[in-house]
């Protein structure tokens, strides 16, 4: 739309542009101003322009822009003055839009600035014609650049689908694979299962022939006692017999006495032949041995009352830790905070891993010490002494129940000790099997 206020048929400095300037001719404006800016003197430059007339054309147009261009549209005399310095460097353009007919083969957004610094007629039409055609550009430039990503997008998808297809067949492959590993897996299990079922035969025949050997041994161990007592009533019969022999002896009847001699060597010989056969040991207990007294040198009930240990004393913690593969837990703060409160954590940690280092060396125990994570500032450097396990609780994890995981951890059956005044630590791990010691116990033996 153009307005006109008050100007001739010709001119066109009464025509107003009724919407802001385009981008790309604002530019070709402000390149023009910057250009015929040089050829001017200090005083011929609006005030506001001055302390950026020694500035290079490129550094003028970057931070004066906005000032240049503020003053050639409300500056008739300095738009004048640029619009001559501009007729000079381009005559023909400017020849060309005095005559209203711009070259077609211009710049649009050149014409368009060019008709902005000289106000010919028509002026608006032009600058609002460059605009549309910039737009238009910029519009077939966004549409030719969405064409490309269009097609890369494509490309991209179809190099998507093939590496999918490869995958898919890969993945197939490896599928395939995996059963067979898993049929296999099978059939081994299977044999196994097998094998355990024929050992389980196995062993409930060889139970049973040991069975049938124990029966025979009782029933062989039956028939040797019935037949010593059938030797001792011989020998009662044997024994009377000799008897009778020393009375006809001692009434001199010599033959008799020969003849009961013969009979007790011969039942002598039995007797010695019977015990080789079975095998019989020698008697090593004697009834004096089955009477219940006390000995020299024993240990009276009494005696052995007074010899049991508290629930304080160190020793029980020797006794447990003389235990076959035992294990010795150790909640640290709470040890360190009930023996040496007043020291900082570092070196309360330094001398209870020196003291449990001695301790595993002299007992040849398993040690592990357990602090909490949750104490530390940031990461411990920390060399674990030799003979004892050091470990720090996990975020959000406590000492007690890394405690509890550890005991948990262990096989039944194994002596675990774990030392902490904790009650709640000590009820859970005798709950687990584990048998718990107060701290103060531990830093007695330590010290």
């Amino acid at each position: 739309m153009v307005e006109t206020a008050g100007g001739g048929p010709g001119d066109g400095t009464a025509e107003v542009l009724d919407r802001p300037l385009p981008d790309g001719v604002r530019r070709r404006v402000v390149q023009i101003v910057s250009d015929g800016f040089g050829g001017l003197t200090l005083t011929e430059l609006p005030a506001q322009l001055r302390q950026y007339a020694r500035f290079a054309p490129n550094r003028r147009a970057k931070f004066a822009g906005n000032a240049m261009a503020a003053a050639l549209e409300t500056d008739a005399l300095f738009r004048q003055r640029i619009g001559e310095r501009f007729r000079e460097a381009q005559p023909e353009l400017a020849g060309a839009l005095d005559a209203g007919s711009p070259p077609p083969a211009a710049d649009p957004l050149d014409v368009a600035a060019a008709a902005y610094v000289l106000r010919p007629a028509g002026w608006v039409k032009l600058v609002t014609a460059a605009g549309e055609e910039a737009q238009r550009a910029d519009a077939e430039r966004a549409d030719e650049e969405s064409r490309a990503e269009l097609e890369r997008l494509r490309a991209e998808l179809a190099q998507a689908r093939d590496h999918t297809r490869t995958e898919t067949e890969r993945l197939r492959t490896e599928l395939d694979s995996a059963r067979k590993e898993a049929e296999s897996l099978h059939r081994k299990l299977r044999a196994a299962l097998s094998d355990v079922k024929r050992g389980e035969a196995a062993l409930r025949k060889a139970h049973g022939e040991i069975d049938a050997v124990r029966a025979e041994a009782q029933a062989r161990m039956s028939a040797a006692e019935s037949e010593s007592r059938r030797l001792k009533a011989r020998l009662g019969e044997t024994e009377a017999a000799l008897e009778a022999t020393r009375r006809a002896a001692r009434e001199g009847r010599s033959v008799e006495d020969m003849r009961v001699r013969l009979l007790l060597d011969t039942l002598l010989d039995a007797t010695q032949g019977l015990r080789r056969e079975l095998a019989l040991p020698p008697v090593s207990v004697r009834p004096a041995e089955t009477v219940d007294a006390v000995e020299p040198g024993r240990m009276t009930p009494k005696d052995i009352a007074a010899r049991a240990l508290s629930e304080n004393d160190p020793a029980i913690l020797d006794q447990l830790l003389a235990l076959p593969q035992a294990h010795l837990v150790v909640d640290g703060y709470n040890v360190t905070k009930t023996g040496y409160p007043q020291m900082p954590l570092e070196k309360q940690r330094l001398r209870l891993l020196g003291q449990l280092s001695a301790l595993a060396a002299q007992t040849g125990a398993e040690v592990t010490c357990v602090f909490d994570g949750a104490e530390l500032a940031a990461p411990v450097l920390l060399a674990p002494p030799r003979g004892v396990r050091v470990l720090f609780s996990k975020p959000g994890v406590t000492a007690d129940e890394l405690i509890r995981q550890l005991v948990r951890a262990e096989p039944p059956g194994r002596p675990v000790i774990v030392a902490s005044t904790d009650r709640e630590v000590a009820d859970g791990v005798a709950k687990a099997g584990a048998r718990p010691v107060a701290s103060a116990v531990l830093l007695k033996r330590l010290s």
